[in-house]
């Protein structure tokens, strides 16, 4: 049985975007579309519902809802719901480790700002083990009540036929995962794959004006090689995927979220630690890159 999209909702225009980037995945990979919410009953919480309806109530319709609305613009996909009763991270991460990817919403302050990034988006990306994109509402949201899916599937639709997918690597250990993910999302949607390979050279590494443009140019260089060498068996596996690489030295985040800024989707990796799985990390940056692409970002665990 294949492995769902699974999108965590919690009633969010972020959240509703995440729904319509999920049901897009889904609809172009040929997987079943999975909507969750969790529920964790609070002593002496007050959420902002109308009438009489109880939070669990409220919970058990978002996904529902969703699901109502997006059957109508994707009538052959095969959707779910499902309704969670734990803390949301415990819960949206139990979901992952069954899905093909899961995807939450974040919300959006702008391109300089960057992202709103809640505790519950931090706590599942960085314990979970299998791939989550964050993604958030472009412009202007309308009120959750009066959010039209229709209108975010369009955003969706609308980013993923022009932009190629950036992946970002450090020829570490994340960077089988994250080519991985990144060619395949590239094939799904029929578009570029752009890598982005940068680096800090360390403080003194050369002096000198001319020194330091010779081994600029003669540090581009090797890391352009190393990138192609990488890459060569990947574009033998996917040979329809037209792939074009940087390597620069500077900042990796800065690069990266300025080659995701008309992208469809930027792909990052994650360590994890085997020895120490309660000490969960995120990284640098991943963190900027969460922070502040407008484009939404995968981030692929790896050991």
């Amino acid at each position: 049985m294949p492995r769902p999209v699974t999108v965590g909702l919690n009633g969010t225009p972020a959240s509703l975007a995440a729904a319509a980037w999920g049901a897009r995945e889904a609809s172009i990979r040929h997987l079943p579309l999975r909507l969750v919410s969790a529920w964790e009953w609070q002593p002496y919480s007050h959420a902002p519902l109308s009438g009489t309806e109880m939070p669990e109530q409220w919970s058990r319709r978002l996904p529902e809802e969703a699901a109502a609305q997006l059957t109508h613009r994707f009538p052959d996909l095969d959707i779910s719901t499902k309704q969670l009763t734990g803390p949301p991270p415990e819960m949206l991460c139990r979901e992952a480790a069954e899905a093909e990817l899961l995807a939450i919403g974040t919300a959006g302050l702008g391109a300089l700002t960057g992202f709103l990034m809640g505790s519950v988006a931090m706590a599942t990306v960085a314990h979970t083990h299998r791939p989550v994109v964050l993604v958030r509402p472009e412009g202007t949201p309308p009120p959750a009540d009066d959010a039209d899916l229709a209108q975010r599937v369009q955003e969706v639709e609308r980013r993923d036929t022009g932009g190629p997918v950036v992946a970002g690597i450090d020829l570490g250990p994340t960077t089988d995962g994250v080519l991985r993910f990144a060619f395949e999302a590239a094939a799904v949607r029929s578009g570029d794959l752009r890598i982005v390979y940068s680096w800090n050279p360390p403080v003194g590494y050369v002096q000198g004006i001319g020194g330091d443009l010779r081994w600029r140019a003669d540090i581009a260089a090797e890391g352009a090689s190393m990138v192609r060498s990488l890459l060569e068996p990947w574009s033998k596996k996917y040979p329809g995927v037209p792939v074009s690489e940087r390597a620069e030295i500077g900042s990796p985040a800065r690069h990266l979220v300025e080659a995701g800024a008309r992208a469809s989707l930027v792909v990052i990796g994650r360590r994890t630690n085997r020895y120490w799985p309660r000490e969960p990390r995120i990284g640098h940056v991943a963190h900027a890159v969460l922070h502040h692409s407008p484009a939404p970002v995968a981030v692929v665990p790896q050991d």
